[in-house]
C-alpha cells in the first residue's frame, strides 16, 4: 500500500454517535449560539472534510516524518513543503472556521462537530492538526482579552492564517509550571517585557504564516512563587500594531529544535525571550491572573490530545483489518496437522479476530468517551457558557472527564498500537505499511499536556475529592439509569451484569481509596494510574452499553450493511463485557491490599 494513503475514517461510527446515541439533532443542534447548523449541514460538512483530509491532509503525512525540520540563522523553521502546502489548503478551503462562532465569522458548529473533525484531520496527519492551534488560541483572546487586545489580534488570526503556540514548560521547570523563571518587567499598563527561555514548546515557529502569537506564562517582577505568580502575555513573533497591522521583528526567537522519536515534522522549539531585543509582551485581560487563563488553553490541548490518539487507534486498526483479510497465512486452527490443508486468511486465525476485536471495541468506544464529552461542552455553553451557575454541573462532569480523555486513551492507546502491530507480523516493523509511524507519532500523547499519572493525580484530587465526589456520584447515576433500561435477563444481560459488578467495583475502589488517605498520601501516587484506568474503563463500558442498546433497537428494520454495523456493535460491547471490565474487580482487590512497603526500599537496591 502507499502510506500516503493510509488515512481510514470511520463516519458511519462517527454518524452514529451523533445521530443515533447522543441524537445531537434534537439536544444541540439548531439551538442557542448553533442556531446556524442542522442535522443535514453537520452531516455535509464532516462528509467534505473527511474527502479534504484524505485528498489535502493524508498525503503529506509520510513527508512530515522524513523530510527534516531546518532552523535558519534568525530563528526561523522551515517545515516539509508538502505539508506546508497542506496547511495552506486548510485554510484556503475555509477549514480553519469550522470551529469558530458566526460572530467571528465561523460557521458556528458545536463541539461534537468540531472535535469530530478533528478526528478526521488528526487521523489523516496528526503533525497538520496540531499546526492548526491559530484559531483556538484566537478565541482564548476572544474570551479573556480587553476590548483593546481582541481588535488587535482577533481579525488578523482569523483571516490571515496567523500561527499560534502556548508556552509555558521551562529547562528547570517542565510539569512543575509554577517553578518557571521567565520574567515580566512591566513597561507601561499592559505592556511588558518578557526574558527567559522556553522548551518543548509544540510548534514554537514555523514557516507559511506571516506571524506566530505565543500565549506566554512569565513571572512579573515581584509577584510571588509558584503558580499564582505567573501571568499570561500575548507575545507576537512579529509585533502588532493597534491596528491589527504587522510591526517590527519582536524578540522572541527559536533557538532550537528537538530531535524527536514521532511527529517530526511539528516543531518541538526552546524559545529564547529577550536576547537579541525586547520581547514585548501584552498583558491578557489586564489583569494578573494567568494559570487560570491558561487553563483555557490546556483544557482543549488535553482534549484534543486524547481524541489524537482515539484517531490514530481508529485508522490504524481499520488499516490492520484491511491487512488481514487479505493476507495469508497457515492452514485453519482445526486443521494445523493436516499438511495439505489450504492456507487461510489470517483474519480466520482466533488470536487475530481477539486483536481485531480488541481494537476495535476500544476505538468505539474511545470515540463514544470523546464525542459524549464533546456533547457536555455544548450543552454548558447551551447553559450560558463556562463559569455560569447554571452550567455548573455539567462544567464539573466535562472537567471529571477530561483526565479519562487525556490520561487513559493516550495510555491505552499505545498498548493497542502494539496490538495493531503484531497483526501485521513482521511487515508492521518495516515503513511499508503506516503502523511504525503511528506507534511513534502516538507515544508523546502519553507525555505531554501532563503524564499519564499527573492526570491521575488531577481526576483523584481535584476532580473527585474537591467536591466530596459528588460529581462522581452523579456520573454513576448516569450509568444506572442505562441499566435500569435494560432487562438483565435479556439479550444484553451478560453486558448488564458485567457493568453493574465492575460499577460497584469501581465505587469500593474508590471507597478504598478513601480509607487509605488517612494513612499516608503515597497511596494515590502509587494507585492513581489504577483508578484512573479503572473509572476509564466503566465510563467506557457504560457508553458501549448505551450504543448497545440504539442497536439492538435499530437492527431488526435496518438494511443489510446497517445490520452489519449494527452486529459489529453487539458484538464490540460484549466481547468488553467479558475481557476488560472484569478487570476494575482485579484493580479494586489490588488497591485494597496495597501497602507502602515500596517507599520503603533503599534507592541502593532499584
Amino acid at each position: 500500500m502507499s502510506n500516503a494513503q493510509h488515512y481510514k475514517s470511520n463516519l458511519r461510527d462517527i454518524f452514529f454517535n451523533l445521530f443515533e446515541v447522543l441524537r445531537v439533532d434534537e439536544s444541540i443542534l439548531g439551538k442557542g449560539e448553533f442556531a446556524g447548523m442542522d442535522a443535514e449541514t453537520a452531516r455535509a460538512t464532516l462528509e467534505a472534510y473527511n474527502e479534504f483530509c484524505a485528498r489535502e491532509l493524508a498525503p503529506s503525512w509520510v513527508a512530515s516524518d522524513r523530510i527534516p525540520l531546518t532552523l535558519d540563522a534568525d530563528g526561523n523553521v522551515a517545515i516539509p513543503e508538502p505539508l506546508r502546502r497542506s496547511l495552506k489548503a486548510h485554510h484556503d478551503n475555509e477549514w480553519h472556521l469550522l470551529g469558530l462562532p458566526e460572530r467571528v465569522g465561523g460557521t458556528g458548529a458545536p463541539a461534537v462537530v468540531a472535535w469530530s473533525s478533528f478526528e478526521l484531520s488528526a487521523a489523516a496527519n496528526a503533525t497538520a492538526a496540531f499546526y492548526m492551534l491559530g484559531t483556538v488560541i484566537a478565541r482564548v483572546i476572544e474570551d479573556l482579552g480587553t476590548e483593546a487586545q481582541k481588535r488587535r489580534f482577533l481579525r488578523p488570526m482569523i483571516d490571515r492564517n496567523w500561527g499560534a503556540s502556548m508556552v509555558l514548560t521551562e529547562p528547570d521547570a517542565g510539569s512543575d509550571v509554577g517553578a518557571g523563571r521567565t520574567k515580566a518587567r512591566q513597561v507601561d499598563g499592559d505592556l511588558y517585557e518578557i526574558e527567559g527561555v522556553k522548551r518543548f514548546i509544540t510548534n514554537g515557529d514555523f514557516d507559511g504564516t506571516e506571524n506566530i502569537i505565543h500565549l506566554v506564562l512569565a513571572r512579573p517582577e515581584g509577584h510571588g512563587p509558584g503558580t499564582k505568580g505567573l501571568s499570561m502575555f500575548i507575545v507576537p513573533k512579529f509585533w502588532v500594531n493597534e491596528d491589527g497591522s504587522l510591526g517590527a521583528r519582536n524578540g522572541v526567537y527559536c533557538t532550537n529544535i528537538e530531535h524527536k522519536m514521532g511527529l517530526k515534522g511539528s516543531a518541538t522549539c526552546e524559545l529564547t525571550f529577550g536576547e537579541r531585543g525586547p520581547a514585548r509582551g501584552l498583558l491578557v485581560g489586564g489583569v494578573h491572573e494567568g494559570i487560570r487563563q491558561m487553563f483555557h488553553v490546556i483544557e482543549h490541548a488535553r482534549m484534543a490530545v486524547g481524541c489524537k490518539s482515539m484517531a490514530t487507534l481508529s485508522t490504524a486498526y481499520l488499516n490492520a483489518l484491511e491487512f488481514t483479510k487479505i493476507r495469508v497465512q497457515g492452514a485453519d486452527l482445526l486443521r494445523a496437522t493436516d499438511k495439505a490443508a489450504p492456507r487461510v486468511r489470517i483474519i480466520q486465525h482466533p488470536d487475530v479476530r481477539r486483536m481485531l476485536m480488541l481494537q476495535k471495541s476500544f476505538a468505539e468506544g474511545m470515540r463514544a468517551l470523546c464525542l459524549y464529552t464533546a456533547s457536555i461542552q455544548d450543552e454548558v455553553t447551551l447553559a450560558g457558557g463556562h463559569g455560569n451557575v447554571a452550567a455548573g454541573e455539567l462544567d464539573r462532569v466535562n472537567d471529571l472527564l477530561l483526565p479519562l480523555v487525556k490520561g487513559y486513551c493516550s495510555e491505552k492507546v499505545y498498548e493497542l498500537l502494539a496490538t495493531s502491530l503484531q497483526c501485521y507480523g513482521g511487515s508492521g516493523y518495516v515503513q511499508d505499511y503506516p503502523i511504525e509511524q503511528y506507534i511513534r507519532d502516538q507515544k508523546i500523547d502519553t507525555l505531554y499536556e501532563g503524564t499519564t499519572h499527573i492526570q491521575a493525580l488531577d481526576l483523584f484530587f481535584r476532580k473527585v475529592a474537591r467536591d466530596g465526589g459528588e460529581t462522581l456520584r452523579a456520573l454513576f447515576g448516569r450509568a444506572q439509569a442505562t441499566l435500569a433500561e435494560v432487562d438483565p435477563a435479556g439479550p444484553l444481560g451478560v453486558e448488564h451484569a458485567a457493568l453493574s459488578r465492575a460499577l460497584a467495583d469501581l465505587q469500593g475502589l474508590y471507597g478504598a481509596m478513601l480509607a487509605k488517605l488517612g494513612e499516608s498520601l503515597y497511596h494515590v501516587g502509587l494507585q492513581g494510574n489504577r483508578v484512573l484506568f479503572a473509572t476509564a474503563e466503566v465510563v467506557i463500558g457504560w457508553l458501549l452499553l448505551r450504543q448497545a442498546v440504539v442497536a439492538a433497537a435499530a437492527r431488526p428494520t435496518a438494511s443489510e450493511a446497517d445490520r452489519d454495523f449494527y452486529d459489529g456493535k453487539l458484538a464490540a460491547v460484549r466481547f468488553y463485557a467479558r475481557n476488560v471490565l472484569p478487570g476494575v474487580t482485579l484493580a479494586r482487590k489490588l488497591a485494597e491490599q496495597s501497602t507502602l512497603e515500596l517507599m520503603d526500599v533503599p534507592e541502593a537496591a532499584f
